[in-house]
This record gives C-alpha cells, sequence and structure tokens, in this order.
C-alpha cells in the first residue's frame, strides 16, 4: 500500500451529514438566486482561503485542499492561531473533524 502526501490524497467530496442536513431544511422562499445548500458552500471553497475555528479556540488560516463527510479537513500554507497571536506555520496541515467548530471564508481585501 503506498502512502500519499496531502497534495496527493484523495479527496473524498461525499459530505453526507451536510446534504441529509441541507435537504431536511425547506427551501428559503422568495430568496434571489439558486438556494445554496451547505454542502454547495463547501464544494465552492475548496482551493481558497478559510480559517477553521476549533472547539478548543485556536484558528488555522490556509488554503482548503480537501474535506469529507465527517469534516475531517486537509489544508495547505496553515497558519496556527491562539488568541489572535500567529503561533506556528505549517506547509500542510490535517484537521480532524470532531473538532472543527466551523469554517469560514477570508474576504479579499478590495
Amino acid at each position: 500500500m503506498m502512502h500519499a502526501g496531502i497534495g496527493e490524497v484523495p479527496c473524498l467530496l461525499l459530505f453526507t451529514a451536510v446534504a441529509a442536513v441541507a435537504a431536511a431544511a425547506p427551501a428559503a422562499a422568495g430568496a434571489v438566486g439558486a438556494a445554496k445548500t451547505p454542502a454547495d458552500f463547501l464544494k465552492s471553497i475548496r482551493g481558497k482561503q478559510v480559517v477553521v475555528k476549533l472547539n478548543s479556540g485556536v484558528d488555522y488560516r490556509g488554503i482548503l485542499a480537501c474535506l469529507d463527510g465527517y469534516m475531517n479537513i486537509g489544508m495547505e500554507q496553515t497558519e496556527e492561531y491562539v488568541n489572535g497571536q500567529l503561533k506556528n506555520k505549517y506547509g500542510d496541515a490535517f484537521i480532524r473533524g470532531n473538532n472543527v467548530l466551523y469554517i469560514s471564508t477570508v474576504k479579499d481585501k478590495a
């Protein structure tokens, strides 16, 4: 069995748990444009700059490389922030999904 680096790990994009929640929620009435599910959002931010906040309060900022239905996250060019202060820089990072509080996109500076 071959082991691959984070950039080579096949990313499973099934989002089963998120898709189940989205399917259970009614479509937004009167919304402008098509309704966007959580699964659609997660697919759209792959390869973009994100902030991942953990239950412990630690933030990881970097490029979202991949994630799976358990919210396990692979990131590139990752920086670790504790209490808003940069503590570490990592090339690639893997975060176990049960530690994730939320994922947010980083707004581009205009």
